[in-house]
């Protein structure tokens, strides 16, 4: 399975509440900060719902 550093990158202050949690559930915390996920289908459909505050790279 590939993995993905997610990394936040715009601010969340004009996001939802439910982007809100999605970006908690994930493990980011504040802007530039980073984790690493194995994609899986979940992981994958929360990275789309916040995709406009976050990038993506897969991790080798």
């Amino acid at each position: 399975m590939e993995v993905w550093k997610i990394t936040q990158v715009k601010s969340s202050n004009s996001a939802t509440k439910r982007q809100l949690g999605t970006l908690a559930a994930l493990g980011i915390r504040r802007m530039n900060h980073s984790v690493e996920k194995e994609a899986t289908p979940v992981i994958r459909g929360m990275v789309r719902k916040v995709c406009h505050l976050v990038s993506v790279e897969e991790v080798k």
